[in-house]
């Protein structure tokens, strides 16, 4: 297969609270060393993008030194934290912004769709909109007419198709876009995080396409996304960025396992705190340290669908002979509750108090989760709310995943959840 994008050394720098480079005399400057064949003194102050910690310089690499190469036909995923540089990569590919300094060759048409409305006019309406951007796209009025109503029937808006699109909601501006970009004639499509502005039905509506237009009609395709399980199931190679640098390429499963990995062994003891003083709380409840336990055969595996997890918690209780209960709440990224469980109040003194909830193989499906701690007393008076306290990802079930595990059938399983005295001395 023919190379369709290639990326070398690409890097792209942005300083901080500035629009361009700053002054006319810096400017001057970066092109004097550029002629004298030195280096760009622009760049050499430059730190990489952490966003949580404060630098000491104002100039911060968003890339650095990103290379890579995609064939024609290969639907790629570009995974990595917030602020890793994915977005400035797909800007750059999609000619919205230029690069600092390395190439990038494009060998075909892109239909790009990076945030809501990109491309379209407010005061046009959708079936204007559906010509000026098929003539973006380089597309002739025959070909977008013969597509037309293909267009419109995907995107679900047929009773809007004649209204200014400044009237339409974020859903129905995505629902366009997405079906403009998929339906005409582009050799490359690039997809940005914001196919999440639509809902369940569409997103999953958009993935099929994009799997048909992929497999079928041979279109590259570059889709970014934090939902892991779509870019397991749509693409065939993913890259992932971090801190503006590739940190990992090639096979999407060998990509996203490494990335999961990394992420859960980050998160298993993302809350631990030694004395009581520094720990989350209030005057009745301090939260000493959470903790996932997955039952792993290694740590640097991923959390699956059949992997049985233990959430184990300590914490400092204030209060003398109260009948403390703890309630574990556990939810989806999107904040859908998937369950419930209390334990039973325990009659506890003053000290340091440990839990443990086990939720069984089989029991969760694939997808993003966050958990949340409850602590009351006598099950009803609210003492503190711990919330969001530990992220994970689940995926999906793998072929070398041999471990049988017994599942209850139809009846629902016991999730055990105790609360215990922990007699461990904690300095307050």
């Amino acid at each position: 297969m023919s190379t369709v994008i290639k990326v070398e050394n690409l890097s792209k720098v942005y300083r901080l609270g500035e629009v361009g480079t700053g002054t006319i005399s810096r400017d001057l400057e970066r092109w004097f060393a550029k002629v004298r064949g030195k280096e760009d003194p622009f760049l050499t102050v430059g730190e990489v993008n952490d966003r949580t910690k404060k630098g000491s310089s104002d100039v911060v690499w968003s890339l650095k030194d990103v290379s890579f190469e995609i064939k024609h036909g290969e639907a790629v995923g570009i995974i990595g934290g917030n602020g890793a540089g994915k977005s400035t990569l797909l800007k750059i590919l999609s000619r919205v912004t230029t690069p600092t300094s390395g190439n990038v060759k494009i060998k075909g048409k892109i239909a790009s769709l990076l945030e809501v409305g990109t491309g379209f006019h407010p005061e046009l309406t959708g079936r204007e909109n559906i010509y000026l951007n098929g003539a973006i796209l380089g597309m002739r009025k025959k070909e977008i007419t013969k597509r037309f109503d293909e267009i419109v029937d995907f995107a679900g808006v047929e009773r809007y198709i004649d209204t200014p699109v400044k009237r339409y909601s974020s859903g129905m501006y995505v629902r366009l876009a997405f079906a403009v970009a998929a339906h005409l004639e582009t050799d490359i499509m690039i997809i940005d995080e914001v196919l999440a502005v639509g809902d369940i039905e569409f997103q999953k509506k958009c993935l099929g396409k994009m799997g048909q237009v992929s497999t079928e009609e041979g279109r590259t395709i570059l889709f970014v996304s934090h939902n892991i399980n779509a870019i397991n199931k749509l693409c065939s190679k993913a890259i992932w960025l971090d801190k503006g640098r590739v940190y990992a390429q090639g096979d999407v499963k060998e990509v996203v396992n490494h990335y999961l990995g990394a992420f859960q062994k980050n998160s298993i003891n993302k809350y631990k705190y030694d004395t009581v003083k520094e720990a989350p709380g209030n005057e009745l409840i301090k939260v000493l340290s959470v903790e996932l336990v997955p039952d792993l055969l290694s740590p640097l595996e991923p959390i699956t669908v059949r992997t049985a997890l233990t959430v184990k918690f300590k914490f400092y209780n204030f209060s003398d002979q109260i009948n403390l209960s703890t309630d574990l709440t556990l939810y989806t990224l999107l904040g859908e509750c998937i369950f419930s469980i209390p334990t039973q109040p325990v009659l506890s003194d003053k000290g340091v108090i440990e839990g443990e909830c086990t939720i069984p193989a089989n029991f969760l499906n694939d997808g993003s989760y966050f958990i949340s701690l409850f602590f009351m007393e006598n099950t009803s008076h609210f003492l503190y709310k711990f919330d969001a306290c530990l992220f994970f990802e689940v995926a999906d079930y793998r072929e070398n995943d041999n471990r049988l595990y017994k599942w209850p059938g139809f009846v629902r399983p016991v999730l055990p959840f105790v609360l215990k005295p922990a007699n461990i001395p904690i300095d307050l």
